[in-house]
């Protein structure tokens, strides 16, 4: 039974269910790192096969994202949440039971199946119950996750592994899912559906291949020529993929969304922090258990004060960014974000300046995600959110899957040369420029948001 009590507040219910069953997916992309020498001799496999546990999973969380939007438009955003979510636990469910290493890995893509749609789908439901009067108070509701999760897998996943079996990495999804599934049935509103367009096909079958060939070809720890084909076939599809959209009358991703100044701008700024943030993820741990030696626990509650400080920013940038103070928002999130990371190219920096550091990094992180999105999503009207949804989901994930790639090459181009901190410090400087980069796209935005724009103009598409 949904509620549907008339003039009811959305928003609160809507969000606590999202972010519940959010940072489940959200989690799972790390928790399993930990892990990682367990399975490896636990189902007797070799280190290369049970990395797959890791790849499976992400390749399948982008494989599905392109079809959030026309999902969410076909068959309603509560439906495709429920649905997915359900998947999800049902793939967690059968990863706790599995008994080698491929069943495993087979299990964890359904698990990705069903997670890669939580995220932007309760993006979708959130921002709708939200209005463009509160986007930014919603965008930091559901920004939590996307910080926290990362940061609380691998600390989360210590404790399971040191006080339990590994199996309780994925069991410790199905009652908390079970519990979000069962507010998601009782409590999110039926959205009406609107009219069904067509499944773009050539585009679902160039985008899913470009999106699977570049996670692929980052998600490995070489380069090869192998990985570095996937990644030049990823870039070749991605580009056919925009020529196609903007030539189709029903394309699976609205890429004439861009040609809004503040949309684009807002999603340029997604790319390069998705680079520095997703690709530091990469970074910061290794730092910790290269240069000080640190256990992978020990590691993850190191890193948490930047998660406290994404979480406090975000509680208050998004109110702030609903009274149109989006740019100078972000205008104060870069400089923080910039010296956060300025510390770790000092070779010979200690516990109290880099835990600083890292408070300072999340504070610069959550001034910027919130209001970023919060611009970006009050540029189109309430019907055109899912597919737009699915494309700053999929411009984060290329962000992040670009730094992170950067990063390993230079990194492991630094630590053949010089000695561990000074690689570490070297490499440090790249997120600072793509940091200073993201300057270039908020000079564009505008100075304060004083109207709320309906809808984005749609243009013909080019024959």
């Amino acid at each position: 039974m949904t509620d549907t009590t008339p003039g009811r507040d959305r928003l609160p219910v809507t969000a606590a269910i999202v972010v519940t069953g959010a940072i489940l997916t959200v989690l799972d992309a790390t928790i399993v790192s930990v892990a990682i020498d367990t399975l490896a001799r636990d189902l007797a496999a070799p280190l290369p096969a049970i990395q797959w546990v890791m790849t499976g999973y992400a390749l399948a969380l982008a494989a599905v994202i392109p079809l959030t939007g026309w999902a969410a438009d076909r068959f309603g955003g509560k439906r495709v949440w429920t649905t997915s979510l359900a998947l999800f636990i049902i793939g967690s469910l059968l990863c706790a039971l599995a008994w080698s290493a491929p069943s495993l890995i087979a299990f964890r893509v359904v698990q990705g199946l069903g997670g890669g749609m939580v995220v932007p789908v309760g993006m979708t439901l959130v921002a709708q119950a939200a209005g463009p009067h509160r986007m930014g108070r919603a965008m930091g509701l559901i920004g939590v996750p996307m910080m926290l999760g990362p940061m609380l897998g691998p600390v989360l996943g210590g404790l399971l592994v040191s006080v339990a079996a590994w199996q309780w990495i994925f069991l410790v999804n199905v009652p908390i899912g079970l519990l979000a599934l069962l507010l998601s049935w009782r409590l999110l509103e039926n959205a009406p559906r609107r009219r069904a367009e067509p499944l773009d096909i050539p585009g679902l079958l160039l985008l899913s291949p470009a999106l699977i060939a570049i996670i692929y070809a980052v998600s490995t720890s070489a380069f090869t020529l192998k990985t570095e084909t996937a990644a030049l076939a990823g870039t070749i599809l991605l580009a056919l993929f925009a020529r196609h959209a903007l030539r189709t009358r029903h394309p699976l991703l609205d890429l004439r969304h861009l040609a809004d100044r503040t949309f684009s701008s807002a999603a340029a700024i997604q790319v390069l922090i998705g680079a520095v943030l997703q690709g530091s993820m990469l970074l910061l741990p290794l730092y910790y258990q290269v240069v000080h030696h640190e256990s992978a626990l020990a590691t993850g509650l190191l890193l948490l004060p930047q998660g406290a400080g994404a979480a406090v920013a975000l509680t208050v940038t998004g109110r702030l960014a609903d009274r149109g103070l989006g740019k100078p928002i972000i205008l104060t999130g870069l400089p923080l974000l910039t010296t956060g990371l300025l510390a770790y190219t000092w070779p010979s920096a200690g516990y109290v300046l880099v835990t600083a550091a890292l408070l300072l990094t999340g504070l610069g992180a959550g001034c910027l995600m919130a209001p970023a999105m919060s611009m970006a999503y009050r540029r189109i009207d309430r019907a055109a959110i899912p597919r737009a949804t699915a494309l700053l989901n999929i411009t984060q994930r290329v962000g992040g899957a670009f730094g992170t790639a950067l990063y390993a090459v230079v990194l492991e181009h630094n630590l053949r040369t010089t000695t561990p901190s000074a690689a570490f410090a070297h490499t440090f400087w790249w997120p600072l420029a793509l940091t200073a980069l993201a300057i270039l796209p908020t000079a564009l935005l505008p100075p304060r948001e004083t109207s709320l724009p309906t809808s984005t103009p749609r243009k013909e598409p080019v024959r």
